[in-house]
């Protein structure tokens, strides 16, 4: 039964997450005018939010790098890995759902995108490779971040809003790269319901952000001089 507890958990803080932050990305259409602070804001709003909420239930994760990178760092087991995965893209697809209802997905969907021109300025290098770099440094530095602070006990107080700002950080510039992914559930959902290059790329936001958590892990692990046990 606690098992299930964490997963519902899960479950509902990625749910919350699609359809309030992807939701004032679709709202605001992250213009430079404002739309872009706001929904980065709102990303990161949601997991202060949902840390202080389900924190102690399961850790709040709602997001599969986070999780991957637990798993390599021995802070969560295989089973609730696997139950953690499903239950993150599960919350993102019906997250997703509920935006469709509000929202034609055949506009801008709160989907990612491959860096390429066209944005307020001009890229040196566009195209998959690229890409995927942004997010795997993206992503990385979210979850070196969420390694670091939750480490001591003593920043329990604070490592919610930290979390938090760290993921507003990512947006900022990571908006105008990919629209920021960072979290495979979180592009999944948006990109099976929208189709098209949406659906095409979708495997770059998994596979990146999962890159990315661990490195973070490898890295932290290294670092902090944590040993074999």
């Amino acid at each position: 039964m606690c098992n299930i507890k964490k997963y519902l958990a899960e479950f509902l803080g990625t749910f919350v997450l699609v359809v309030f932050a992807c939701g004032t990305a679709i709202v605001t259409g992250c213009g430079v005018e404002g739309g872009w602070l706001l929904t980065a804001l709102a990303f990161g709003l949601v997991i202060v939010a949902m840390a202080y909420s389900i924190g102690n239930i399961s850790g709040c994760h709602i997001n599969p790098a986070v999780s991957i990178a637990m798993l390599v760092s021995k802070k969560l087991s295989v089973k609730d890995f696997i139950g953690y995965i499903a239950a993150q893209f599960a919350g993102g697809l019906a997250g997703a759902g509920v935006l469709s209802i509000y929202f034609k997905p055949e506009i801008a969907f709160a989907t990612n995108r491959l860096v390429t021109d066209g944005m307020p300025v001009d890229f040196a290098c566009t195209g998959v490779g690229v890409t995927i770099l942004a997010e795997v440094l993206l992503t990385f530095v979210f979850v070196f971040a969420i390694l670091g602070v939750t480490s001591k006990v003593e920043n329990a107080n604070v490592s919610g809003i930290v979390i938090g700002l760290t993921l507003t950080l990512v947006h900022i510039i990571g908006i105008g790269l990919t629209g920021t992914s960072v979290n495979p559930a979180r592009s999944f959902g948006v990109a099976l319901i929208q189709g098209g290059d949406a659906l095409k790329n979708v495997w770059i936001f998994i596979v990146a952000p999962l890159a990315g958590g661990i490195l973070a892990a490898l890295v932290w692990k290294f670092l902090s001089g944590k040993k074999e046990q």
